[in-house]
């Protein structure tokens, strides 16, 4: 599917969203910056977006993996036209059978992917492997608003405008019905930060962002994990 919308995939982010995805990753670069790593891992990288997002103010080394081919051969093609291809390296990669080994990098990160895992506690393990002892995870996923009436509006755009819209433009009939039937099956919130404490993070956090529709969740990788 992630294959088939590849070539319109980053136009139908940004249009759809009116921009505010680009905003939400920028707020996700500045957490890990924060933290000054030097090597970062992008779980579920599509074109790259997260991952340049946050070179912008880093020259730590960042790798990207998704298994989408389709998707890094878009992602590679920006790199190369906006100079970054030794800072970021994109590899085919499945989220949930990592090819790295243990404790290499200070930090990983993916914006709305988790939510894509087949199988969500062996995504989040293998994440938290390959992260050092004190490394951090940050996760940008999209959320359901829970007040009246962002939710009520949230949930006709979501389930009536965005996949007649994401049909049209990418020619894909499942990809963007897809999508609201897979933020309605994620656990968000709190239920979510427990899923990251269940495979070895602590100090989760979450922050809520535009009335709910995103969350970014955080944690630090326990040095007993």
């Amino acid at each position: 599917m992630f294959n088939n919308i590849a070539g319109k995939y980053d136009f139908l982010n940004h249009f759809l969203s009116a921009g505010i995805d680009k905003i939400w990753r920028k707020k996700v670069g500045a957490i890990i910056r924060k933290h000054q790593p030097k090597s970062v891992l992008d779980v579920a990288t599509g074109t790259g977006d997260l991952a340049i997002e946050l070179s912008k103010h880093t020259d730590c080394n960042i790798i990207g993996v998704d298994i989408a081919d389709s998707m890094l051969d878009v992602g590679r093609q920006k790199l190369k036209n906006k100079g970054l291809t030794q800072q970021i390296q994109l590899q085919h990669g499945d989220s949930e059978n990592l090819l790295f080994p243990e404790n290499q990098f200070d930090a990983a990160m993916v914006a709305f992917g988790v939510r894509n895992f087949e199988n969500l506690q062996k995504g989040l393990s293998e994440m938290c492997r390959v992260v050092k002892p004190g490394g951090l995870i940050v996760v940008l996923e999209f959320s359901r608003p829970r007040r009246f009436p962002v939710k009520q509006l949230y949930s006709f755009y979501f389930k009536h405008i965005l996949p007649r819209v994401g049909r049209m433009v990418s020619r894909d009939k499942g990809a963007y019905t897809y999508l609201p039937e897979s933020v309605d099956a994620f656990p968000d919130g709190t239920a979510f930060l427990r899923e990251l404490e269940k495979v070895g993070f602590e100090q989760t956090a979450e922050k809520r962002l535009t009335f709910g529709i995103a969350t970014i969740y955080s944690g630090i990788k326990s040095k007993f994990a």
